[in-house]
């Protein structure tokens, strides 16, 4: 696409050639024509967009009808859905690379606000980049900027000033946007481009999430392999990828989506351990809705930072959900414990990830000795130094025999303290009052009281001289961060005596867990998962096990205590 007019010289290298006085040579304007749409304008259909036809049409007329010199089109830079001040724009990006390849010397966009928003940016390239590299820019809308036949216009006041006002523009726009979609995420409205795997947009309402039938079994799948079979998130991942099933970046490509991702030509389709993990531990499985994790730093920075937990914006029972609460815990036990599988092995060891050594606390290493016999050893002892731990080593079938006595006994403490906690639910009168808790609400407080008594008095000791400025502000910083912690250990403890308040019934967790094991004869690793924290091995090969719902326990036996005391069984 080209053409020759009368009405105007066209030049290569013209800087130089006005400044020297000489004729101008005859050239071709070799042309880059951008577009650029912005999210908020964007139409969601799947090919271009009005705005990016509109914009195209005007450029198009502006060519045949108002172009000075002769032309060819090099080639239509379109960035569709990205802001202004987006610096990661691949198209401009594109564009740039082909100017500094010497590809283009002439920019043609709609408005200055399409090519920059922001100002320093449009400042740079031009006033300095596009000059530099002889590159003639036009902006067809107003204010109209030729820097060819009005070189001029830049220097003036109209541009840079349109160029502070887009800025500004933009600066109001972002913050809009962002008090708009923070409403939608307090409101449990899913406002992501594309939707979690395993979910689909309704097709009613792209703000609601349904499920995506062809993921959910998957995704069930990959469950029972992990809490059932023992199976690691790398032997998940092999598996998938043996069945051809494709992760979740491919799996959204090859749906039609427009999904890039920063590291998308490096991908292959092909799972690992961590996409695993990552996938089965999104609470978006329960049915909540949670979003903000990221943000991008401002308008004008588009680098994303990870938002801490505490900011995210959670809203349970949003939508339907993949796993209970109960299933979905299972899978942060198994996943979020430090295991790994030997080469070739897709399963878990049984006990991998529980052992740990009783002096140095370091995991304890699986070993083999001849052909048939498993042990486990300090790891500081076997690899590190054998002045800074012992041997701490026991025989694998030791383990499982005292491992299961252990448990064995445990179950039938819990189910004896089960049956103390029938007998006093029957009573008339139950104690739900802890004198422990209510002896250590007591301390707190007063050591708050006492604190906050310091504090108040390192004014008067500033003034009169005792102590310097500088020790009343330390001083002051260290009795208001001992204040804080001691207003958090203070609200804990009312929670707990809130919940002893309620007194202690079968549902409670320990007994739950623990009784669907009372005719336990063999070890598995989805029970040692449930019931088991981790495992002590002391140097004289004696074990001490560490059970999970230590806490609520303990509660169970001051309930005991405090309506039968004398006859609690010894724990």
């Amino acid at each position: 696409m080209g053409r020759k007019r009368q009405d105007g010289d066209a030049r290569s290298g013209w800087n130089n050639v006005q400044r020297s006085g000489g004729a101008p040579p005859q050239v071709v304007w070799r042309i880059a024509v951008y577009i650029r749409l912005s999210r908020e304008d964007r139409n969601e259909v799947k090919n271009e967009s009005e705005s990016v036809t509109n914009q195209t049409k005007i450029l198009n007329e502006y060519l045949e009808q108002y172009f000075v010199g002769e032309y060819v089109v090099v080639d239509f830079y379109v960035d569709d859905g990205l802001t202004g001040t987006d610096d990661t724009r691949r198209d401009f990006m594109r564009m740039i690379s082909d100017i500094e390849d010497g590809k283009i010397n002439c920019v043609l966009v709609k408005t200055l606000s399409r090519a920059f928003r922001n100002h320093a940016d449009q400042g740079y390239y031009l006033e300095e980049y596009f000059v530099q590299k002889n590159v003639r820019f036009i902006s067809t809308g107003d204010p109209k900027v030729d820097t060819y036949l009005n070189p001029e216009a830049i220097t003036g006041l109209e541009v840079p000033i349109s160029g502070l006002m887009n800025d500004r523009f933009a600066a109001k726009t972002s913050a809009d946007i962002r008090r708009t979609f923070n409403t939608k995420r307090r409101n449990g409205e899913f406002i992501g481009g594309f939707p979690p795997y395993g979910y689909l947009k309704d097709p009613q309402n792209k703000n609601k999430l349904i499920l995506d039938p062809d993921i959910v079994p998957i995704k069930r799948e990959m469950y029972h392999w992990i809490v059932h079979e023992s199976m690691s998130a790398g032997g998940v991942a092999r598996r998938l990828n043996d069945m051809g099933v494709p992760n979740p970046t491919a799996y959204k490509r090859s749906l039609g989506w427009n999904y890039n991702n920063p590291n998308l030509d490096k991908l292959d389709g092909l799972w690992v351990g961590t996409s695993v993990r990552d996938q089965l531990l999104n609470q978006m499985n329960l049915g909540h809705m949670v979003q903000g994790k990221q943000r991008v730093v401002s308008y004008k920075v588009h680098d994303r930072v990870t938002v801490p937990e505490e900011e995210w914006f959670i809203v349970k029972n949003t939508h339907e959900a993949i796993f209970t609460q109960e299933e979905y815990e299972a899978l942060e036990r198994v996943l979020k414990r430090d295991t790994r599988t030997p080469n070739g092995e897709r399963t878990v060891h049984l006990f991998s990830g529980f052992m740990r050594c009783s002096d140095c606390q370091k995991a304890l290493q699986r070993k083999h000795s001849g052909k048939s016999s498993v042990y486990y050893m300090c790891r500081t002892y076997s690899e590190k130094s054998k002045t800074k731990c012992t041997r701490h080593s026991i025989r694998i079938d030791r383990l499982e025999e005292a491992v299961l006595m252990a448990i064995q006994a445990q179950v039938a403490l819990v189910d004896s303290l089960g049956e103390a906690v029938d007998k006093i639910n029957q009573a008339p009168v139950v104690d739900t009052k802890s004198k422990r808790i209510e002896k250590m609400l007591r301390d707190k407080q007063r050591e708050v009281e006492k604190t906050r008594g310091f504090a108040d008095n390192l004014y008067m000791a500033w003034q009169s001289g005792d102590i310097t400025r500088d020790d009343h502000r330390r001083m002051k910083t260290k009795f208001e961060e001992q204040i804080v912690q001691l207003v958090a250990t203070i609200a804990t403890l009312e929670e707990e005596q809130h919940r002893m308040g309620q007194g202690v019934t079968r549902e409670n967790p320990v007994f739950t867990h623990f009784a669907k094991h009372r005719n336990l004869q063999a070890l598995d690793r989805p029970m040692l998962l449930e019931l088991v924290d981790k495992i002590y091995v002391h140097e004289d090969k004696e074990i001490t096990i560490h059970f999970r719902f230590a806490d609520e326990l303990e509660r169970v036996i001051e309930y005991i205590q405090l309506n039968a005391p004398g006859k609690l069984l010894a724990a």
